[in-house]
């Protein structure tokens, strides 16, 4: 989040460049890194937790493709925010991914 040094208002990234919110204003920044989308972001997110698996928990649960009891887990919400989150699990051994059905 960026702010105008000019009038301190909350500044809006509008294609490459931070747009002052205040009418008056008007004062413009150029955005040194590009703005990444929500969607992006997650997808990063995801790609972070596969090249760190280490650095997740792990559980007792048991593997049906190799038979494995120990696998990383993690959540994530799916769905609406009233709903419970989704439990993830990788096993440690094969790498399958599966998920957790409440």
């Amino acid at each position: 989040m960026e702010f105008c040094p000019k009038c301190k208002s909350m500044m809006m990234p509008a294609k490459n460049v931070y747009k002052c919110r205040n009418a008056k204003c008007g004062h413009e920044i150029k955005i040194k890194e590009s703005y990444v989308s929500k969607t992006e972001r997650n997808e990063r997110e995801v790609t972070v937790l596969e090249e760190r698996e280490m650095g997740l928990p792990t559980t007792r649960v048991k593997c049906e493709d190799c038979g494995n009891n120990t696998a990383y887990w993690w959540l994530r919400q799916l769905r609406a925010a009233d709903e419970s989150e989704v439990r993830f699990f990788r096993c440690t051994k094969c790498g399958k991914t599966w998920r957790e059905y409440n």
